[in-house]
């Protein structure tokens, strides 16, 4: 029986880094699955045609998807490998891995990374940690930081319940929004940390650590903290460079990483570097689109090369300025039309412009990073000039919206 080389995935995005793999693997020659619990992307099939085969299946059992990988392999596909760039399936995709075919990563450590209460815990004496405090189900709190605190849940993605408590009477409310959310989790605290944040992509092959891309992130802070802008660095201090690999490597040797992709986000304090949280993957959105950009390779295709044993190449080719600007409404409404996106695709500097939703959606103030919906990619010969080019084509776009 002839067998066709495929990689499952579990789960993607119509867009951003996620489906980028899945284009991306499909140009290396593989045969591509994916597994999904979103009948919508059935529905929408034409629309993925890098996809050879779409299952529909609940992506948190995972006896049914076992049973379905049985029979992948019966009808003759030879699985080289299992993996996801979305949250929360990396972990599981690992797992999966772990028992139908050679997994290059390490499930334990993926596994850790993908719960801050964990990754806490584990890394907690190291200079780069913040200080925190856990609070089981229920418990009040009692001990004494210092305000502002951070509140989240060990569980949290993409900015979805981290809060910021600026007295104790916000605290209190916090505790309790969490605690009635999330009634068997604990509730993390953390001191807050002022200082510039940055996101670091980052690659570990054959336990060495590469750092990949270092970006510098534009906050908004609305009702919660929304990455509205990130400009890619594209050269490094030495000392810069040397602070972040330290960081990196101490990460990389306290969890055992073999290989595999992470992203880090740091803030830069008087105190140094101070880690908010880490992540088992590529960032999501614009991330891939942005690195390419910048560097001149596309890090989810050498990340899937990784997972089949290929050597990953990422050494850059060039180095530009790149800066990406998110747009986000401060109104709640129907979208009614989008204008403005072919002027921002015209703009000085301009390499990229994605307009996320369709007419007749429901948009809303962001209360996660989900809720960004179109973003600009610019050059520049200058950070600051990329950015400028970004920021003016994305005031092109403007979302009509029926209240």
């Amino acid at each position: 029986m002839f067998y066709l080389k495929t990689i499952i995935f579990i789960g993607t995005n119509k867009s951003g880094s996620s489906r980028e793999a899945t284009k991306a693997a499909e140009k290396l020659g593989f045969f591509t699955v994916l597994f999904t619990n979103n009948a919508k992307q059935l529905e929408q099939r034409r629309t993925y045609p890098d996809i050879h085969k779409m299952v529909l299946i609940d992506t948190s059992n995972i006896d049914a998807m076992k049973d379905e990988i049985d029979h992948l392999q019966r009808i003759g596909l030879s699985i080289q490998s299992i993996v996801s760039f979305v949250d929360p399936f990396v972990h599981i995709a690992s797992m999966l891995c772990d028992e139908f075919c050679h997994n290059v990563t390490s499930s334990t450590a993926i596994e850790i990374m993908e719960d801050k209460e964990q990754t806490r815990r584990l890394l907690q004496n190291q200079s780069y940690s913040p200080k925190f405090v856990l609070l089981k189900p229920y418990e009040k709190y009692v001990a004494n930081m210092t305000f502002p605190i951070i509140v989240k849940s060990p569980k949290s993605t993409g900015s979805k319940d981290v809060l910021l408590a600026k007295d104790p009477q916000q605290l209190q409310q916090h505790i309790a929004f969490l605690q009635s959310k999330h009634p068997q989790e604990n509730v993390m605290l953390e001191e807050y940390m002022d200082g510039p944040q940055y996101l670091v992509e980052a690659l570990v092959y054959q336990r060495q650590p590469h750092l990949i891309g270092v970006m510098e992130q534009e906050i908004t802070q609305g009702q919660r903290f929304i990455i509205t802008g990130y400009g890619v660095l594209s050269h490094l201090s030495q000392e810069m460079k040397t602070s972040l690999e330290e960081v990196l490597q101490s990460i990389v040797t306290a969890l055992h990483i073999e290989n595999g992709a992470l992203h880090l986000e740091l803030r830069l304090t008087t105190q140094g570097w101070k880690l908010i949280e880490i992540n088992p993957r590529i960032s999501g959105g614009a991330m891939n689109r942005m690195l390419a950009a910048a560097f001149g390779f596309n890090l989810v295709e050498e990340t899937l090369k990784l997972h089949v044993g290929q050597v990953p190449m990422i050494q850059p080719k060039y180095r530009k300025f790149i800066y990406t600007k998110y747009v986000i409404v401060e109104r709640r409404g129907i979208l009614e039309k989008v204008i403005g996106k072919n002027r921002a695709m015209k703009t000085k500097g301009v390499v990229g412009v994605y307009v996320k939703p369709k007419k007749g959606t429901l948009l809303t103030p962001p209360l996660s990073m989900g809720h960004r919906y179109a973003y600009v990619i610019a050059e520049g010969d200058t950070l600051a000039e990329a950015k400028n080019n970004a920021v003016t084509a994305a005031k092109e776009i403007k979302f009509i919206l029926k209240v």
